[in-house]
């Protein structure tokens, strides 16, 4: 292999030099306080960067060392690092790295904000197929993972070259030293062509979606990592005790009615479920799929309204259970939960996020997961105020505003919903005058009777109704989720207005449906692919599924695709805003840190870049709706 040490920038420069592309990789150590976190390598808060090395042709590397405790280190390093800076921010060379959301963390703590055009080797494979019809998963995606299995080479292990040692005490002469660290360049670009050649042959569409959407996104990623969030930790303790109190109490409430049955951390143990269903001869709402009774929220809620007539003196007990369950999530999802991803030398959350995480391409979230956290209206206990800002700065939230329904009015046609959109009308209005046939100005009258519970319907029906509302499913989602209790006849009325009503709407989801069982895929604008074996499947069940999801990825997947080309924008535009801090990303929303008195010069550049017209089809405004807070559960909206 024509792999070597350089130490001049002199050597860098001839190596890189009239290059148009080169991939690369760093090598990490801990520095000398976190020497005892084996973990600490992998943060940039923690770690320096021991060297690097650059590939720009398949069976050759160059291998710089920066920071290694013995041998020699590369000279001048505050030149290289000069030079670097412009290498990794030119929009001119395509940088490739495996894992770049990585390499984009550590050039980020050096104040570097690696530019278009770039490309993540990982995310290229996860939108390559492993198989006739099953896209690579993350798991499947390792640089040591993918070199065997598509360029027929095995390499090196770390523990093998490093032997429980960390990197920066290799000697950087060593040949295992400097092959170790050139092979994961040189393989990496080696990836590089054989995914693009594989896209051209067969998905060209998805290298679009790599180099456009995805790698930027992975240097977004890499920020956000790298930002983490500030939390209250005394504000989250005080909580715990006042949730475990509470539960204490509520338990006591419940044992005052049922005795010592043990209902365990969520109250839905055999011995509970005996007692109801036994001992107390309860009706069985609800089985599992292994034919068992259910002791769900749902069938709580059925058991109560049953009780209600039947026995009325148990109807506590099923208030209180739920009460009961509500309390204990709060606890142990977002307080034990959250605590214990509290980086305590820094006072941080640094969620793992991964922007290939669902099939769709919407976001994932763990460790913890932050894609649960409560919608702002929908968060009682007061979780988003864990999040807060540090002293001088502002917490700025930019939310697409019904990015869903603009993306399938833009799908669907219809020309009541374009119109709607187009005019900056109200969407749920419209929706209740389709469904209740009345006025579109009595259906947007605050006090016309029964305003309230058409609005909800009409939401609900909103959200669901691209995505093949089905009567019993919108009948199940108002009865638990908002309240209500319709008949099953007037949820079928609900429909069929609804249908007529939107007449593009029904035209385009039988016409998705129909596609996608000859081809047994469904996509997005933008060629994002998802197969659906499903639906070609004699089980009803499996089929309806199928055509589910056939409905939901176009929608859901280019909302998804949407998100992260605002993502690469404002990557664009962040080398010269380095006071603008990405650190959170929620479903549809942008959570950012920032000096007080940059707030307004910020909201115009992420309006701009969330706002832009994401592709020439698109015909639909799309709104990004900014607010501001010291707190992320108390955020002030702004008026544009």
């Amino acid at each position: 292999m024509g792999y070597k040490c350089v130490y001049t920038l002199a050597e860098i420069q001839e190596y890189l030099k009239n290059t148009v592309l080169f991939a690369f990789d760093f090598e990490t150590s801990p520095r000398d306080k976190w020497r005892n976190d084996k973990s600490a390598a992998l943060d940039a808060h923690k770690a320096d960067i021991t060297g690097i090395s650059f590939s720009v042709s398949e069976g050759t590397a160059i291998y710089v060392p920066l920071k290694h405790r013995s041998g020699r280190n590369a000279e001048n390093q505050a030149a290289i690092w000069e030079y670097l800076k412009l290498l990794f921010e030119s929009k001119d060379v395509i940088k490739v790295a495996h894992n770049l959301a990585f390499e984009s963390m550590f050039l980020y703590a050096r104040g570097i904000v690696l530019q278009k055009p770039c490309y993540d080797t990982i995310a290229a494979s996860q939108l390559t197929l492993k198989s006739k019809w099953e896209f690579r998963s993350l798991a499947d995606s390792g640089l040591k993972t993918l070199a065997p299995a598509l360029c027929k080479a095995e390499m090196t292990e770390f523990s093998t070259v490093t032997d429980g040692r960390f990197f920066d005490e290799l000697n950087p002469q060593d040949e295992k030293t400097i092959c170790y660290a050139c092979a994961d360049s040189d393989y990496t670009l080696r990836l590089y062509h054989v995914f693009n050649q594989w896209f051209d042959r067969f998905l060209p569409k998805h290298r679009t979606i790599v180099e456009e959407v995805e790698s930027p996104t992975s240097v977004y990623v890499g920020i956000m990592k790298y930002n983490g969030i500030l939390v209250d930790k005394s504000a989250m303790l005080k909580k715990q005790a006042e949730a475990a109190k509470k539960i204490v109490s509520i338990r006591n409430e419940i044992a005052g009615i049922i005795g010592n049955v043990e209902i365990g951390a969520n109250a839905s143990t055999s011995a509970f479920k005996k007692y109801l269903f036994v001992d107390l001869g309860l009706p069985v709402m609800k089985t599992t799929a292994k034919h068992q009774e259910a002791a769900d929220d749902e069938t709580m809620i059925l058991l109560k309204e049953w009780c209600a007539t039947n026995r009325p003196e148990l109807v506590r007990l099923f208030e209180l259970v739920q009460e009961y369950r509500k309390w204990g999530k709060l606890k142990s999802t977002y307080i034990d939960g959250y605590l214990r991803f509290i980086d305590e030398d820094i006072g941080r959350i640094h969620p793992d996020l991964m922007p290939l995480g669902t099939e769709t391409g919407r976001f994932a979230s763990r460790n913890p997961n932050m894609q649960n956290c409560p919608q702002k209206d929908n968060d009682p206990i007061g979780v988003r105020k864990f999040i807060i800002a540090p002293a001088g700065k502002v917490l700025l939230s930019l939310d697409f505003s019904q990015i869903e329904l603009r993306v399938g009015a833009f799908y669907c046609r219809d020309k009541r919903m374009l119109e709607t959109y187009r005019t900056g009308g109200d969407i749920h209005a419209q929706t209740t005058s389709v469904i209740y046939r009345i006025p579109f100005e009595e259906a947007a009258d605050k006090n016309a009777p029964h305003y309230k519970e058409r609005r909800t319907i009409a939401k609900n029906c909103n959200f669901g109704v691209f995505y093949g509302l089905f009567p019993t499913g919108l009948q199940r989602t108002l009865k638990f989720k908002a309240g209500i209790n319709p008949t099953l006849a007037e949820c079928e009325t609900i429909i069929q207005n609804l249908k007529s009503g939107y007449p593009g709407l029904a035209k385009w989801q039988d016409e998705v449906k129909k596609r996608a069982a000859v081809s047994c895929y469904s996509e997005t604008w933008l060629g994002r692919r998802r197969y659906l074996l499903g639906i070609r499947s004699s089980d009803w069940g499996k089929k309806s599924f199928a055509e589910r999801c056939a409905l939901n990825t176009p929608i859901q997947g280019t909302a998804a695709d949407i998100l992260k080309l605002a993502c690469g924008r404002i990557i664009s535009g962040l080398p010269e805003r380095l006071w603008l801090k990405p650190m959170l990303q929620i479903h549809d929303e942008l959570v950012f840190e920032l000096p007080e008195d940059k707030v307004d010069e910020a909201v115009v550049f992420i309006k701009e870049c969330m706002e832009t017209q994401p592709f020439p089809a698109f015909d639909v405004p799309i709104v990004a709706e900014a607010s501001v807070g010291r707190n992320f559960g108390e955020m002030k909206e702004m008026e544009d």
